[in-house]
């Protein structure tokens, strides 16, 4: 305020001053002949050259007579009839008026214009700013999945794709004359202006372009001021921009109602459907609602002021010779079918970890206004059929003591994820959209599969027995480790073959013992473990599951075993553009890494996907038996019966699957097993995949040599086929038999 003051006591001061200059200049300009003429009349005598006669002669001179001005001040003294004067006030006033206007004409109003001119926005950036669009985010055949955004679902279209209906419904509703004004209509604004003096319902005084200019420079409020610089925007932006592009601009930028900016997201919002496949009875629909979206939205719960709107914008396509009368009626009689409100979420846990992926990647800005399009690997109809395994088993599960499930379903060649399947219902209040697979959990004896990798490739076969019997690991200053098997029983000598087939405890832990847990851990690194730390953090136990994993991750575990030893890490992304349709990012080729060899990784396979193997823990017809298909599969159950996994998979399929609950409540711990909780659902989520394809056996590689041990054509690695005794095993049973 102070500023303000200080502001226009300063103009005032200089008008003044300048008024004061106006009026010394007139005077002078005035009262310059008048002393011009009175010097020609002074009658000089040539002066001699003597001092004496020269002064006597000066007084002959005729002088002019000035009057005396007391103060610089005082007014202008003129002579009249040879007297002097002096100037009426009225005659001040006059020059001081004339000063004041030439100073507000010639220096003021362009001034304070410059500076109403400098607070406008630039009306550039109508086209150049950085507008909200909305990312979409779509499955490997292009079906949409989510839309992101953060206030403002827009997508930006050419005007090409626009319908003619709709450009026309626009234009003979909102601004019959767009076309012919300079951006503004004076007489509509005169007559707004009049209704809202009176007190009457406000009327349309805004063109197309000054609702634009509203809608993205200006606030919203009701003022001269604001009305003011409308006007000269309009006429500002109608000298930069074609019609067609302002028409453009607004039928992408004005709202639409809700969150839908833009004719091509209220289209969507509203039919489900392109801008370009709109009709002409939902175009004059879409054509009411720029206005006063939230009055003539469908979805305000009046059903009849939609429809009072759409007549009243076939109404004047009419006047303006748009469409005919019957064209009219046509539209009016067609019944429109709204898409029921809410943005549309298919895939929930999946979007949101490809949102979170993003987010990461580009930063929250870019995802919520940057207007990217992702395709990504899901595969909708794959995701449809887990979602509904996943559901109904665990709805049957409940005597198993579960009440969540999760599965993760990849194409292990390529990485790309197929279906992502986090909990049993996204919906289900706070817990429900709770990520299980990107989750922390206890894999159980899954991860026996990188114990044994790394046991076959430090001087292990397939062959080799590890004694299944009582152990004992003594630590200083800790107490004692027993270990004990899943069934509570000892077994005796059993290869690796049958303790991995199995999933027997104690030769696992024996063989860890002798491998090494830093080579264990370097091993599960290097095939795709993120979040195991030190060696020094972790004991024997690791190979029974005790460090938590992500189940993404194991998928990278069990799918360098599918692809024979090269780690190919998962991947939800197939492509990226920006709202330009600049590529940002595209999968091209598949990155490989060899980690193990081939010749390991195919052995494990085989071991995994032998039923007779494993027939002495599992059974001949388990779950883990897909009839006509050769799958290699793995359980896990942790010891407290939180966790319960099943991963099984071929070469250009990998499904994993885990029950248990949200809240880390234990299961029945004398129903919950391997074969009884997670298997069933791996089972029928994986027999309906493999459906009509044919039966896919992992090539044996080179480098491999098989021969007959222990009652199994066994393969060896090269060079290890002679390094223990095929000879039948003694299987002795030491006892007791310590329970479980």
């Amino acid at each position: 305020m102070r500023l303000v003051l200080d502001i226009l006591i300063l103009i005032a001061r200089l008008l003044i001053a300048i008024g004061d200059g106006v009026i010394f200049l007139a005077s002078f300009i005035v009262t310059l002949p008048k002393h011009l003429r009175r010097r020609s009349e002074v009658t000089v005598y040539q002066i001699k050259k003597s001092k004496k006669y020269y002064l006597k002669r000066l007084k002959l001179v005729k002088l002019p007579k000035f009057p005396k001005i007391s103060k610089p001040s005082t007014s202008l003294i003129r002579r009249k009839r040879g007297r002097p004067y002096i100037i009426p006030f009225y005659f001040k006033f006059k020059f001081f008026a004339i000063g004041t206007f030439v100073s507000f004409l010639f220096i003021f109003l362009p001034f304070l214009t410059f500076i109403f001119i400098q607070s406008l926005p630039d009306p550039r950036q109508l086209i150049s700013q950085d507008i909200a669009q909305t990312t979409k985010i779509y499955d490997r055949d292009g079906r949409l999945l989510y839309q992101i955004y953060a206030d403002q679902n827009r997508t930006m279209i050419p005007l090409s794709e626009i319908p003619d209906n709709l450009k026309k419904a626009t234009i003979a509703f909102e601004d019959k004359n767009f076309y012919q004004t300079p951006g503004f209509d004076l007489m509509a604004i005169l007559r707004s202006a009049i209704s809202d003096l009176k007190g009457e319902p406000l009327q349309g005084g805004s063109t197309i372009t000054q609702q634009l200019i509203k809608a993205r420079l200006l606030s919203p409020e009701r003022s001269i001021e604001r009305k003011v610089k409308e006007v000269i925007l309009s006429v500002w932006a109608g000298n930069i921009y074609s019609k067609n592009q302002i028409l453009e601009m607004y039928l992408n930028q004005v709202p639409y109602g809700g969150t839908a900016w833009g004719i091509e997201a209220a289209s969507q919002t509203y039919f489900g459907k392109h801008a370009k496949d709109l009709n002409l009875a939902e175009s004059a629909f879409l054509a009411g609602l720029p206005q006063a979206p939230s009055i003539y939205s469908p979805y305000s719960g009046n059903p009849t002021r939609w429809k009072v709107r759409q007549r009243e914008v076939l109404k004047r396509m009419i006047e303006t010779r748009n469409i005919s009368e019957e064209q009219a009626k046509e539209a009016d009689r067609e019944i429109l079918t709204f898409k029921p409100p809410g943005n549309i979420l298919h895939a929930p846990y999946f979007v949101m970890y490809v949102k979170d992926w993003l987010v990461q990647k580009y930063g929250i800005n870019m995802v919520e206004r940057g207007g990217l399009s992702v395709v990504t690997s899901i595969d909708l109809n794959t995701q449809g059929k887990a979602e509904d395994i996943v559901r109904e088993e665990v709805e049957n599960g409940g005597y198993l003591g579960f009440t969540n499930a999760a599965t993760l379903v990849t194409n292990p060649s390529n990485g790309d994820i197929l279906a992502m399947v986090g909990g049993r219902d996204y919906y289900d209040g706070p817990s429900g959209n709770f990520n299980v697979t990107t989750a922390l959990r206890q894999p159980g004896s899954t991860i026996k599969v990188v114990t044994y990798s790394a046991a076959l490739m430090n001087g292990f076969t397939a062959a080799t027995p590890i004694l299944d019997a009582p152990i004992r690991f003594d630590s200083p200053g800790a107490a004692p480790y027993i270990p004990v098997n899943y069934d509570g029983k000892f077994h005796g000598n059993l290869t690796v073959r049958l303790a991995l087939a199995n999933s027997v405890n104690i030769p696992a832990i024996k063989t860890l013992n002798k491998v090494g847990i830093p080579t264990m851990l370097g091993l599960a690194k290097k095939m795709g473990i993120t979040t195991w730390g030190n060696p020094e953090d972790y004991g024997l136990a690791l190979t029974l599951g005790a460090a938590e994993v992500k189940m993404t991750d194991m998928a990278t575990v069990f799918g360098t075993l599918a692809n024979q030893g090269e780690r190919v890490d998962v991947n939800p992304i197939l492509k990226i553009t920006d709202h330009k349709g600049d590529i940002l990012e595209e999968k091209k080729g598949v990155k490989r890494y060899r980690v193990i060899p081939q010749g390991v990784a195919f052995i494990i396979s085989n071991i995994l996907s032998d039923n007779r193997a494993r027939s002495m823990e599992f059974g001949a017809n388990s779950p883990l038996v897909i009839p006509g298909h050769t799958v290699s599969v793995k359980t896990g159950t942790t010891d407290n019966k939180r966790d319960n996994w099943t991963i099984g998979y071929t070469p250009n399929l990998l499904v994993a699957v885990w029950v248990g609950n949200n809240n880390n409540a234990p299961m029945n711990p004398v129903l919950a097993s391997g074969i009884t909780g997670a298997a069933p659902i791996w089972n029928r989520l994986t027999s309906n995949l493999l459906s009509g394809s044919k039966n896919q056996q992992f090539l044996v590689p080179q480098g491999l040599v098989q021969k007959p041990c222990l009652g199994v054509n066994e393969y060896f690695l090269s060079g290890t086929e002679n390094s223990v005794s095929c000879r039948p095993l003694v299987r002795t049973n030491p006892s007791p038999t310590p329970a479980p």
